[in-house]
């Protein structure tokens, strides 16, 4: 396509501009944080992003497996038997030697170092709750250690029909949302006596260790599932990069303000839908993607962007295997309430998340310096590719997510 071969002119003649860029900091991108194998925010995340995407009708995707598995991790130690054991495996499927207490430490602390460096390479706002609907007292040693550790909240629903309900839990994502107004849920929550509702909403903006530079006027197209014309951002530097040429995908890892944090992007090397890279990721493979990415200089264009998306999870954690949390006869939640009483069981998983892709650095007083961006690879962002955001203290997933397609003016080939 003539439009896309200019846009791709325009960037090499950006690039040998830029030779002499400025940068907050003349050093190369610290190594690469733990691989993903044996975390289960990793393990949890690609199998539900997978089960996801295998039968959105939704095109973007997005959701935090940390927060996601600190609020199950929560709601696993307030259940016993076969409910308890199925939280166990869901959690542990990368790494099923390890027992309850100690996959509840590990989320706990992964959960913590998020949250520590919150302000300083990112901005976040998050929140998780568990909802209750006419049950029976909960346990306030529930409540205490489900707070502390994990950061779930409880909340308890009021007397109306399932679409009140659905609108209280609506108004809290909104607020964990910094006031966003997430998207319709696709399925409908029917909270009976005895049920809860877990709840996760999150908003964050990542903070670049390097600036980009935006083009406002001469808009380019983002070749996704419709072709819209949208601001892209623009910068050549040092990154940790690996062109994985069997497969036919770029990885590239771009460090937030301090290091703290870092998005990692997987871009098929032509313009596709992300059907076939779906089906690739294993955290094995992203583990060895990781670990061959090296210090490259790097042309970097993708789009300015807010990645929103609402899910409600109970297909999904079903075919997980997360199947007798729901049902009302054998679900054992005994330990959420006071004294074990009463039935409790799972009624719906809902998870609201948006990722804000922007232009700024976390500190713009910082001293500039130069890069050496001799020769850099082209990393030309304008068609769907995955996004991922983990901590690089502990390697923790905090989100996931796919884009693809932007809201913009549509665009016509005429050609």
């Amino acid at each position: 396509m003539l439009p896309r071969l200019f846009s791709c002119l325009l960037i090499s003649l950006q690039v040998l501009l830029l030779q002499g860029i400025n940068a907050n900091s003349p050093t190369a991108p610290a190594s690469s944080s733990p691989p993903p194998l044996g975390d289960p925010s990793w393990g949890l995340g690609l199998r539900l992003y997978k089960a996801i995407r295998s039968g959105s009708s939704s095109v973007n995707t997005l959701f935090s497996p940390l927060l996601l598995a600190s609020s199950l991790g929560a709601l696993g130690e307030g259940s016993v038997g076969k409910t308890a054991t199925q939280i166990q495996e869901l959690l542990t499927s990368s790494s099923p030697s390890k027992a309850t207490g100690e996959v509840g430490e590990l989320v706990s602390g992964l959960l913590k170092s998020i949250t520590e460096a919150n302000g300083t390479s990112f901005q976040l706002h998050a929140s998780s709750a568990v909802f209750t609907k006419q049950t029976p007292a909960i346990s306030q040693a529930f409540e205490k250690k489900s707070k502390t550790r994990f950061g779930l909240l409880h909340q308890t629903l009021g007397k109306g029909d399932s679409k009140a309900d659905l609108k209280q839990i609506r108004d809290w994502a909104k607020a964990g949302l910094r006031g966003l107004e997430g998207a319709p849920l696709e399925a409908e929550i029917k909270a009976k006596a005895g049920a809860l509702i877990l709840g996760n909403a999150l908003h964050f903006k990542g903070l670049w260790e390097r600036e980009f530079s935006a083009e406002t006027k001469d808009r380019r197209v983002f070749l996704g599932t419709k072709y819209t014309k949208v601001v892209m951002m623009h910068r050549a530097g040092l990154y940790r990069f690996h062109e994985d040429t069997d497969n036919m995908v770029q990885v590239l890892e771009a460090p937030l303000w301090g290091g703290k944090a870092s998005l990692v992007l997987l871009l098929p090397f032509h313009v596709e839908s992300l059907a076939r890279l779906d089906k690739l990721l294993t955290p094995e493979l992203l583990s060895k993607w990781l670990e061959k990415t090296s210090v490259t200089s790097v042309a970097i264009s993708m789009p300015k962007a807010n990645i929103t998306s609402t899910l409600s999870l109970q297909k999904q954690l079903s075919s997980l295997g997360l199947i007798d949390a729901w049902d009302q006869k054998v679900a054992n939640f005994s330990g959420v309430s006071e004294k074990g009483k009463g039935k409790l069981h799972l009624a719906g998983v809902l998870h609201w998340a948006s990722l804000e892709l922007a232009t700024q650095a976390g500190k713009e007083e910082a001293k500039l310096e130069e890069e050496n961006i001799a020769q850099p690879k082209l990393f030309y962002a304008d068609h769907p590719f995955i996004i991922c955001v983990r901590d690089n203290t502990t390697g923790a997933l905090l989100l996931i997510g796919a884009l693809e397609h932007m809201e913009g003016e549509a665009f016509h080939d005429e050609l």
